[in-house]
């Protein structure tokens, strides 16, 4: 890939990092449960979802999956819904139990937070959909493929983790001191709890 080319990829992943979404809203709700570190593995399992959009888009299931109605109606509803049930959780959280809730989300494993922003991300066929209109921009037919999908993935990969990381899991820090209270706790789980709810129907609304 030209090193001009990579340049404009670059460009692209940030501003599409920095855009607010699914993703953003679990990584910072992620940091403000388990903390600033441990949030780097809910972090790592959106990248794993990410990688797996790009190998369908390089793989052309992705092409199905954009011209069958059904198939991208399935994945949209079923990711919708998983955000929904993922605010509604967050939103009926006891706020009695501040304390209780954060020493055992502080102790989720690994794998836990991991799967959950697995899952967050995978079940978002517009992803798909997307990578199918932005990867042509930067592939060059003539050129080995294997190559230029793998450098486009690592790209996109390591941007997407330093914006969820450095960006989104650290500004929630500043909203840290409101988990110490069941107060701080109530209004935190509701307005986290609302924003995946509304990503949620978005997600099921819009086409």
């Amino acid at each position: 890939m030209q090193f001009s080319l990579w340049l404009a990829l670059a460009g692209a992943g940030a501003l599409i990092s920095f855009t607010p979404g699914a993703g953003a809203i679990n990584t910072m709700s992620n940091s403000l449960n388990a903390g600033f570190r441990r949030s780097i593995w809910g972090i790592l399992g959106q990248q794993a979802a990410l990688i797996v959009h790009v190998l369908i888009v390089a793989l052309g299931v992705g092409v199905l999956v954009a011209s069958s109605p059904l198939a991208f109606n399935v994945i949209r509803y079923a990711g919708a819904a998983y955000l929904v049930y993922l605010g509604i959780r967050q939103f009926l959280s006891k706020p009695s139990a501040a304390q209780e809730q954060a020493a055992a989300l502080s102790n989720e494993p690994a794998w836990s937070i991991f799967r959950r922003g697995f899952w967050v991300n995978l079940l978002n066929p517009k992803a798909i959909v997307f990578f199918l209109a932005f990867t042509p921009q930067f592939i060059r037919p003539d050129q080995p493929l294997v190559t230029q999908y793998a450098v486009l993935t690592a790209t996109i990969v390591a941007i997407d983790i330093l914006v969820m990381w450095f960006f989104f899991a650290a500004a929630a820090k500043s909203f840290q001191r409101f988990t110490t209270t069941d107060q701080g706790q109530m209004v935190l789980s509701r307005v986290f709890g609302v924003l995946f709810v509304a990503v949620g129907i978005l997600l099921a609304l819009i086409h």
